[in-house]
């Protein structure tokens, strides 16, 4: 599956600092600070529909971290923003590790088993404190509801393959489950 044009979740606009227009961030980037070297920033919920910031400026500020957007020089500016999902196109991100995997790139992958029953696409995936986790959806009506499928992304155990430019990933798993 082909990375161009996605767009990967990366923070959140949190919260006002200040009166001079400057916000609380929420990163999800390793490191944190790291977020701002990912520009421009795509704020907002629904591609199409966002707002492209570049030359954001931000750091740390006590156990929480602070942005300056160009051209938000107020508190009520700033406060338009808040709850904003910060976005950047999947192409700003460094490779991927040999095995290691971005979730936005997993996501839409088609999932068989080792013996090659088909279980569906990857809808999407959440962290656990074992593991992170890959739901799995067959896209099947069974009364009004998918069937929904939640594997362990452990791989060499569950997940035995992933072959990003076929688009699938073969899990050890029974259908039954």
């Amino acid at each position: 599956m082909a990375a161009a044009g996605r767009r990967v979740l990366i923070g959140r606009i949190v919260g006002l600092y200040g009166v001079q227009g400057w916000l609380k961030i929420e990163s999800f980037a390793e490191p944190r600070m790291r977020i701002f070297d990912y520009q421009p920033w795509l704020l907002g919920a629904a591609p199409g529909t966002e707002t492209q910031v570049s030359g954001v400026k931000g750091r740390a500020q006590g156990k929480g971290m602070v942005a300056h957007l160009p051209g938000v020089d107020d508190r009520e500016q700033a406060a338009a923003l808040v709850g904003a999902d910060i976005h950047v196109a999947r192409e700003q991100l460094p490779p991927p590790a040999q095995g290691e995997y971005y979730w936005v790139d997993l996501e839409g992958l088609e999932v068989v088993t080792t013996e090659g029953v088909k279980l569906g696409r990857v809808s999407h995936l959440f962290a656990t404190g074992a593991n992170d986790v890959v739901v799995v959806r067959d896209g099947e009506r069974e009364r009004e509801r998918e069937r929904e499928r939640l594997v362990p992304f452990v791989q060499g155990s569950y997940v035995r393959s992933v072959d990003l430019s076929a688009g699938r990933m073969v899990v050890d798993w029974d259908p039954e489950f």
